[in-house]
């Protein structure tokens, strides 16, 4: 009978040692990742009634320096500084995250495209609006 006191014992130390092994092969989020959903979650729908409304933000980065992309995102519902910060704490975030990975980039800069109001919702301009000067029309 004495081996039945040490029973619960074991099992908890089997339990607590699984715990700890499952938690050490999970890798956490990076940070980057997190602030992005939390600006994802910021910028919601991007409700508009017009292109006046709409405005993007650039977001993450690219290793040899500038924006990984621009979101679309409207002024009818979202707090444009809080909007700010977050887009910036996001892009440091990745910034760092590929430092210390040793990342490196073709160094192509991206060009902002703007945002209109599609359906009732912002969205970014087509890729040839953005690659093109402004005034030029695209074929």
């Amino acid at each position: 009978m004495p081996a039945m006191k040490h029973k619960p014992h074991i099992l908890g130390a089997v339990l607590a040692l699984f715990m700890l092994t499952s938690s050490a092969q999970t890798p956490a989020e990076p940070e980057s990742q997190r602030l992005a959903r939390e600006l994802r979650d910021l910028i919601g729908p991007a409700a508009c009634h017009s292109d006046s409304q709409c405005r993007t933000v650039a977001v993450g980065a690219r290793p040899c320096g500038g924006p990984a992309g621009y979101w679309a995102w409207s002024t009818q519902g979202t707090d444009a500084e809080r909007l700010t910060t977050l887009a910036q704490r996001q892009a440091a975030a990745e910034k760092a995250e590929q430092q210390a990975r040793g990342l490196r980039s073709n160094c192509r800069v991206l060009t902002d495209p703007g945002a209109i109001c599609v359906a009732n919702q912002c969205q970014t301009r087509g890729l040839e609006a953005a690659r093109e000067p402004a005034g030029k029309e695209v074929n």
